[in-house]
């Protein structure tokens, strides 16, 4: 205090001092530093304990969904013993279905290269970043293969992607728009095989392959009813349509999509998404297949278009499953050209 009653003035020390004093409630002076006032480290603390409820909820749901089943109907389709069936289901596995390219091990590659039929007995890895994923044995052995598995099982597995323990598949295989007719010839042919012994194992995912189970993939079914037979053989714009959309998958590689849930992004047929190949430098990108400039169905005439599919895989590794579309008929070939030519184009010229 001052002799007149009023407050004492500080020395210059002490007005350093009270300078330096923070603000209350917010930060305070200690050795090495300033420490997080209270509220501020509440906020943190709870900021820190929502975030992890948050990934133990995730984990959780995702160790509870990501082998969640669907219901899905059975096709009431039967397999056939009549020969010219089984030899249409041959035709289809061994070409524009393309069956061969993924369901033949390894081991038998070379002889399939060469043009031996071999067992489809499976084995084939893709290992990539969702697991590690084995293609299974589609021989009719009881133990191992498709034996222990009804008509039914695998009409609703080619039809509805949903596999026998109910699980949703990959959609590695879309086959929703296959006839009926085209169903049982191809069940009718596998059938028909010699069964081989030949374990494959069941997909092994990585927490990331669990969690697009748990959230992303589901089974897709038609979204109108299949057609009870396919068109007949001959070149026409019908034939090619059936094959290109139904069987070949074209549009699988052929059109831009989603990384994640795997749905189209881009126009139909014009050129897709890059590609490993067996070599990690190179990478592939399915070309557009229509009319467009640029386009493979404007570049190439119909003749050199079959000429194409004659001279089977240029470049090793390529997706692009050339053996087996190298067995389809000059009328198959061309009538998918027809077909690539006659689908509308849209966006910019390249």
């Amino acid at each position: 205090m001052t002799s007149g009653g009023g407050p004492a003035e500080l020395d210059p020390v002490e007005r350093g001092e009270a300078m330096l004093q923070p603000a209350r409630g917010i930060v305070k002076p200690g050795r090495g530093g300033y420490f997080v006032a209270p509220m501020i480290k509440k906020i943190l603390m709870w900021t820190g304990v929502s975030l992890v409820s948050i990934v133990a909820i995730l984990v959780i749901t995702v160790a509870f969904r990501w082998n969640r089943t669907f219901d899905a109907p059975y096709p009431p389709l039967v397999a056939s013993r009549d020969t010219a069936v089984i030899a249409r289901g041959r035709y289809l596995a061994y070409g524009p279905a393309h069956c061969s390219d993924c369901h033949t091990p390894p081991s038998e590659r070379a002889a399939l290269r060469a043009g031996t039929l071999v067992p489809l007995s499976g084995g084939m890895l893709f290992d990539i970043p969702p697991g590690k994923f084995h293609v299974p044995n589609l021989t009719p052995d009881s133990a191992m293969g498709i034996g222990r598995r009804s008509d039914g099982e695998i009409a609703r597995m080619l039809r509805y992607g949903v596999r026998a323990d109910g699980r949703a598949a990959l959609p590695f295989m879309e086959y929703q728009y296959m006839s009926d007719s085209d169903v049982v010839a191809v069940i009718s042919f596998l059938r028909s095989q010699a069964p081989v012994a030949h374990a494959v194992p069941d997909h092994q995912f990585t927490w990331i392959g669990k969690a697009v189970m748990a959230f992303v993939i589901k089974p897709v079914g038609p979204s109108s009813p299949p057609p009870a037979t396919a068109p007949p053989r001959g070149p026409t714009l019908e034939r090619g349509a059936y094959l290109v959309d139904a069987i070949a998958n074209c549009a699988g590689c052929h059109t831009q999509r989603s990384m994640v849930s795997g749905a189209f992004t881009g126009p139909k047929l014009q050129g897709g998404i890059a590609m490993e190949t067996n070599n990690p430098a190179v990478k592939l990108t399915p070309p557009d297949l229509t009319s467009r400039p640029g386009g493979r169905t404007a570049l190439w005439t119909e003749d050199e278009f079959v000429a194409r599919f004659r001279a089977g895989e240029r470049i090793p590794g390529t997706p692009m499953p050339w053996q087996p579309f190298g067995r389809m008929s000059d009328d198959d070939l061309r009538s998918i050209y027809r077909y690539l030519k006659s689908v509308p184009v849209s966006g910019p010229t390249p």
